[in-house]
């Protein structure tokens, strides 16, 4: 039953945040990479709090135990100094697959009632 288990341990390359660098007047991607460091297989989500400016991509996927992703994280381009960016951020949510289910993503496991746990990582942009 791996709902009753809570998900383990993510690592994120970079740890803590994602920094853009000026100019803002083109598209920027930056790498993260996504580690699951979990004996157990899991389902991982993307969110963003700035759809329009960030995206992401892929944005859902599994991952095998000990597994890794690298994920694209684009910034379009803004004005920068002119747009609020205080609160930009991606979200990394996770949660264990069901025993048996194939490695394909599926939506319907973060909206049951297993537990699904979250890694924010805030976005700075150096003028």
């Amino acid at each position: 039953m791996a709902q009753s288990v809570p998900p383990g341990d993510i690592q994120t390359q970079p740890n803590s945040k994602i920094v853009f660098n000026a100019p803002y007047d083109d598209k920027h991607t930056y790498h993260i990479k996504v580690i699951n460091s979990s004996a157990r297989r899991i389902g991982y989500g993307i969110k963003t709090t700035n759809m329009k400016r960030l995206g992401v991509d892929p944005p859902c996927g599994v991952l095998d135990p000990k597994e890794a992703v690298l994920l694209a994280v684009s910034c379009d381009a803004f004005a920068f100094g002119q747009e609020d960016t205080n609160n930009d951020r991606i979200t990394v949510e996770w949660t264990n697959t069901p025993d048996g289910a194939a490695k394909q993503f599926r939506r319907e496991w973060f909206q049951g009632d297993g537990m699904v746990r979250r890694k924010n990582l805030p976005i700075e942009y150096n003028p």
